[in-house]
């Protein structure tokens, strides 16, 4: 559910921006120590071709990002919301944590303390597409109020092997942040593919961490700040 704010917020995209490991990786390890399958085994081998046409280029990065979490989802199937929660602490203590880009950390904590000087009830806000469960165990490690992550779909308290709800990228992702924002505005956004392009246009002050070419490009021409660790 997505909660309203009545103080606008700062908020920041995860992979790439605050840690430069990816969450689908550090699912499909998960995964594999502790829902190990023969389609595990398989994941990776079955989908070359992917991998293959992204580091080409042909496909984006938020596309591929989209496609393998949508896929992943399968090898959920039959996980209680307890161990989707478990898998969430572990993916981000064994995988995001270890990589994260402190500079870029640094930066959203001073983004949210400036914030809440003007704004005391302003609100930190990760917005990633990642799962929901990681998105929410990364948030409680930057002390963010809220995460916008990508739901999967839960029956009797159990993954169905779905997503609920489209991969939140690009405009998704920036739907979800202006119905958190109310309205009352997008204090300070943080990104680092143009993927993020449509966040960080809502916000008064966009900053592009060790951004893509594309998201460089924009971020010279905007004269916006870039933080290249």
């Amino acid at each position: 559910m997505v909660h309203a704010s009545s103080e606008p917020i700062v908020v920041s995209d995860m992979d790439g921006t605050l840690t430069t490991a990816e969450t689908w990786r550090g699912v499909l390890d998960w995964v594999r120590r502790y829902r190990p399958s023969p389609a595990a085994r398989r994941f990776v081998a079955l989908r070359l071709p992917i991998v293959i046409v992204a580091r080409l280029g042909i496909m984006s990065k938020e596309r591929f990002r989209a496609r393998w979490l949508s896929d992943m989802a399968r090898l959920l199937a039959g996980a209680s919301a307890a161990e989707l929660a478990a898998m969430g602490e572990w993916v981000v203590e064994h995988h995001l944590w270890p990589a994260r880009r402190l500079a870029a950390i640094e930066a959203v904590a001073a983004a949210t303390a400036n914030a809440r000087t003007a704004h005391p009830a302003a609100r930190l806000v990760l917005a990633t597409g990642g799962y929901q469960s990681v998105g929410d165990a990364f948030a409680r490690r930057i002390s963010a109020d809220l995460a916008l992550g990508t739901p999967l779909e839960l029956r009797d308290d159990r993954a169905t092997g779905r997503l609920a709800a489209p991969t939140q990228s690009g405009e998704q992702k920036a739907a979800a942040v202006r119905a958190v924002a109310a309205g009352r505005g997008v204090l300070v956004a943080f990104g680092d593919t143009a993927a993020d392009l449509p966040m960080l246009r809502m916000a008064e002050r966009a900053v592009a961490v060790a951004p893509d070419a594309p998201l460089r490009a924009a971020a010279q021409r905007a004269g916006w700040e870039i933080i290249e660790a």
